[in-house]
């Protein structure tokens, strides 16, 4: 009977094994509550006193001062006591457990030893906040979910793309009407031009025209023309097509200020202007010039005009998107003025520190550190600011070119006519034809 036993049991072991497998393939938040949960709420538990005691989380009521005869001996206190933790709740992705603090302690030694905690628990990463005075909540997040980027669901809203998910789990949604103007840096083959692709995808079914200012001749936006009510492939263009929206700002100005109310979205459905949204692919092209007069002129009516938009756009339904390989204040004295204005800020991996401290280190020094440690291997990751403050690492959704461009065909119909834009954007293509 043994040798029969031992075989059932080693086959019953098997099949264990095999079955916990494909549920792990399959239903991933199934098996992390099943299996990968309880593990980890019994390591955080028998770990904590520990883990708490080697990163000087403790206190001691004890003096660090004492009498060996007539010398004063200082030393660490006798009898460390942990902070006092609640039970680890389940999340979709990992656990989170609040730590009330100790009077006189403060969250910064639990964020400098995030890294010891994960190790400890085994987990992919912890995050560290806030959330009150006295407080500290640790995220655990068990694996990597931007490994396998998966969109997760997000409610349908007016001038919102949902882009990819975030290191939470979590949704990673682009929301205009919460945060109008957007920054994207990233090198080349970081996922910069993907993440544009996703959010022209997700813009082009919905009630909004999009303007598109690609000075690269076009090759990037001009996947989505049928989509676009303007594209311009030059700085002339450019200047022509950025001046006629803000004399359509000064329009709706105007509108609202007739109907007494503050904001286009205090407007009546019918009487209510399209929204705009304006794509600005590489921003250095209309800053960086040759030396030339006209070039000079040029790219500072591009400033100005870029400035006014971010400026006045967001109550007026007018928003930005500004995507580049870099961006520096040695393009031009705008660019930091129009950063202040951009508040929605993506990092993807740069080839220079100075972009990403200018794109995130005027909102968190933390996340600068993040992005500057995207490798090549993590194309579409980057690092993005949220809607209620703080940052998170995040994983766009692959739109190929091939699929945006499917979309902006199939909804071309839904294109708004912009006539002062397109009219300014013919004038200004004219000497071009003519040569």
């Amino acid at each position: 009977m043994g040798p029969i036993l031992l075989a059932f049991f080693l086959a019953a072991l098997a099949w264990v094994l095999v079955a916990g497998a494909a549920l792990r393939e399959r239903h991933p938040v199934v098996f992390w509550y099943l299996t990968g949960y309880p593990l980890t709420v019994v390591r955080i538990v028998r770990t904590w006193r520990r883990v708490a005691q080697l990163n000087d989380f403790t206190v001691s009521r004890g003096p660090t001062r004492g009498l060996l005869g007539e010398l004063v001996v200082t030393g660490d206190a006798l009898k460390p006591i942990a902070p006092r933790i609640s039970f680890p709740k389940a999340t979709r992705t990992g656990a989170s457990v609040e730590v009330r603090l100790h009077p006189g302690q403060t969250p910064a030694v639990f964020i400098s030893a995030a890294d010891a905690l994960a190790h400890a628990w085994r987990v992919h990463a912890v995050r560290v906040t806030s959330p009150e005075r006295g407080l500290v909540r640790l995220v655990a997040t068990a694996g990597d979910p931007l490994k396998r980027p998966s969109l997760a669901a997000a409610p349908a809203a007016h001038l919102s793309a949902l882009v990819g998910i975030l290191e939470s789990g979590g949704a990673w949604v682009m929301n205009l009407r919460k945060i109008p103007h957007w920054l994207i840096v990233g090198a080349t083959q970081s996922g910069k031009s993907t993440l544009l692709a996703r959010l022209v995808a997700q813009l082009a079914p919905q009630n909004v025209a999009l303007v598109g200012v690609d000075c690269k001749g076009g090759m990037e936006l001009g996947l989505f023309n049928p989509r676009l009510s303007a594209l311009t492939t030059c700085r002339r263009e450019a200047v022509a097509v950025l001046g006629a929206l803000v004399t359509n700002l000064q329009d709706r100005m105007r509108v609202c200020r007739d109907a007494g109310v503050r904001s286009i979205w205090d407007l009546p459905a019918k009487e209510r202007p399209v929204p705009v949204v304006v794509i600005v692919d590489e921003l250095a092209e209309l800053y960086l010039t040759d030396g030339t007069r006209e070039a000079k002129a040029q790219a500072e009516q591009c400033s100005t005009y870029l400035l006014r938009i971010a400026q006045l756009g967001a109550a007026l339904g007018v928003h930005l998107v500004v995507a580049g390989q870099r961006v520096g204040s040695d393009l031009g004295p705008g660019v930091t003025a129009l950063r202040a204005q951009l508040s929605g800020r993506i990092c993807h991996r740069v080839n220079d520190p100075g972009t990403a401290e200018m794109t995130l280190g005027d909102l968190n020094k933390d996340a600068v550190v993040v992005a500057q440690a995207i490798t090549a291997d993590e194309k579409g990751t980057a690092v993005c600011t949220g809607a209620e403050g703080g940052w998170d690492r995040a994983r766009s959704h692959l739109t190929t070119p091939e699929e945006a461009r499917r979309t902006a065909a199939k909804y071309s119909d839904l294109t708004p006519v912009l006539r002062d834009v397109h009219r300014a954007l013919l004038l200004a293509a004219t000497p071009e034809v003519e040569s």
